[in-house]
């Protein structure tokens, strides 16, 4: 009952016209992130971290989960009318999105991905309200080690589950690491990695490393691409309902998708797009139609678009409990609470239950403005990939220029800003995926903070590091998670050469 009044006065909080902006606001410059192929919401909410220095820390948390929803919504709309997957999660939703549309059902593609996404995201966020409460209450027991074990287990998991090479992650992840103690160190105020560059003392800045990772590099990227001619199809607004038996066909899925995208966003590394993978081959095991996946199922697009969304919410639980992001897209939204001087964790609800609460609400109001918003007017989003590059790459740099000089009027973040731009495009072009360098980078200072705390509380002795029984269980944990896989496939390689003699 406690939990469903402090809602009640979230909705008192997020309802203020200032709060409905900028939701109104996120979802809107969310779904044209998503729509615009390349960017993502992680690119969008970097470009925007400065300019939330104009709000307060509600508002800055409302506009980035608009954000976030926004573009997890429109990437599913190009990737059922063009093919072009708006940003990652929403690769999935081609493969059968694409031929419903080729088979003159768009509009059903794009109602059910709308309502597989709405109520994918109010479950989400229920779930949120509910795991982030009593995950804070258990968080409070935490001590230095228990933190230090999530830290250093959650950067492992990250590596395993990132993609690409898992070498490749620990290298970025240490690169990260390694960013985070450039500066003056907390205890003995000795210099590290200054290199005799008096500006660097006081550290390098998340946010120009951001910016310049996931939107100078993007710009570069991008231009370097080939434009192609679109052919865009037009969907009117009679076409938008589906039918009896797809209704019928999609409800199931995107009740699975929800509670898997869930349990997915839990998990650290790129969770919305793990889930809409997850979802489709389970779909695709569940379904009495197998032979219909990858030529227009219905069941392919209700459960990954239920999953991307759902996978969101999940994302929010461990930052909001335990301070710790898991995702790349939640080490922004880290960011922005810290140039507001907010630091999250167990003690946020009860120190701050205007911005959690208001926070909540404001999503459960984004989600309708989304479906309000985007189906009478996919036409209009769609259309906005028709805007020249020589336009649209132009005006991201200067607002990445803007952005990152109006912080702190230092050319210092404007050096680190394009160097970070030029490492974040050679790195794409090596094969390493940027993410867990800045995933590190933010949760460098907590690792290393706990560790030193642990090390005093224990006299120097680092057993109760691995002693501790909540320490042990996630230790155990990772290792399975790692080393499980291998061995369950050495196992079946041997199985099956066995069986050939």
């Amino acid at each position: 009952m406690e939990i469903f009044q402090s809602l009640l006065s979230g909705f008192s909080i997020a309802l203020k016209p200032i709060y409905l902006y900028y939701a109104l606001l996120g979802t809107i410059l969310g779904t044209i992130t998503g729509v615009l192929p390349g960017l993502g919401p992680l690119g969008a909410m970097a470009i925007l971290l400065s300019f939330t220095l104009t709000m307060d820390a509600t508002g800055a948390m409302i506009l980035f989960a608009g954000v976030y929803y926004g573009a997890m919504y429109g990437g599913s709309t190009t990737s059922i009318l063009l093919n072009i997957p708006g940003e990652a999660a929403s690769v999935v939703t081609c493969i059968d999105g694409y031929q419903m549309a080729r088979k003159g059902r768009p509009g059903a593609a794009l109602t059910v991905s709308a309502v597989g996404s709405f109520v994918a995201g109010t479950i989400s966020i229920f779930g949120l309200m509910i795991a982030a409460s009593a995950l804070a209450n258990v968080a409070l027991k935490f001590g230095p080690p228990e933190f230090f074990a999530i830290g250093v287990c959650g950067l492992i998991l990250l590596a395993r589950l990132s993609g690409g090479s898992v070498f490749n992650s620990f290298i970025m992840i240490l690169l990260g690491i390694a960013v985070s103690t450039v500066g003056l160190d907390f205890v003995t105020s000795e210099e590290r990695f200054t290199f005799g560059v008096y500006e660097l003392g006081q550290g390098i800045e998340f946010l120009p490393v951001a910016m310049g990772l996931f939107g100078i590099a993007e710009v570069l990227a991008t231009a370097e691409s080939k434009e192609q001619t679109l052919s865009v199809l037009k969907v009117r607004l009679r076409e938008l309902l589906p039918t009896r038996e797809e209704w019928r066909r999609s409800i199931p899925p995107i009740w699975r998708g929800s509670a898997l995208g869930f349990l997915i966003g839990l998990i650290p590394g790129p969770s919305p797009v793990v889930a809409t993978f997850v979802s489709y081959l389970m779909e695709k095991k569940l379904s009495k139609h197998p032979e219909e996946f990858g030529k227009g199922a219905i069941e392919g697009v209700a459960g990954p678009e239920a999953a991307n969304n759902a996978a969101v919410g999940g994302a929010y639980v461990p930052l909001m409990a335990l301070g710790l992001p898991f995702t790349p897209a939640m080490a922004v939204v880290l960011g922005a609470l810290m140039l507001h001087n907010i630091t999250p964790g167990p003690n946020l609800i009860s120190e701050k239950p205007e911005l959690f609460w208001g926070v909540i609400a404001s999503m459960y109001i984004g989600n309708i403005m989304l479906v309000a918003l985007n189906l009478p007017l996919v036409n209009v989003f769609v259309n906005i990939l028709k805007v020249p590059r020589q336009i649209l790459l132009p005006c991201i740099v200067l607002l990445c220029l803007i952005g990152v000089y109006s912080v702190n009027a230092s050319y210092l973040d404007l050096m680190v800003l394009v160097i970070f731009g030029y490492v974040g495009y050679m790195l794409r072009g090596l094969g390493f995926q940027p993410a867990p360098l800045i995933l590190a980078m933010v949760m460098g200072p907590m690792i290393e903070t706990s560790l030193r705390q642990s090390l005093k509380m224990t006299g120097g002795n680092p057993g109760p590091l691995f002693s501790r029984p909540i320490c042990l269980t996630l230790y155990l944990a990772v290792f399975l998670a790692f080393f499980l896989p291998l061995a369950i496939r050495i196992f079946k390689e041997k199985k099956h050469r066995l069986s050939l003699f």
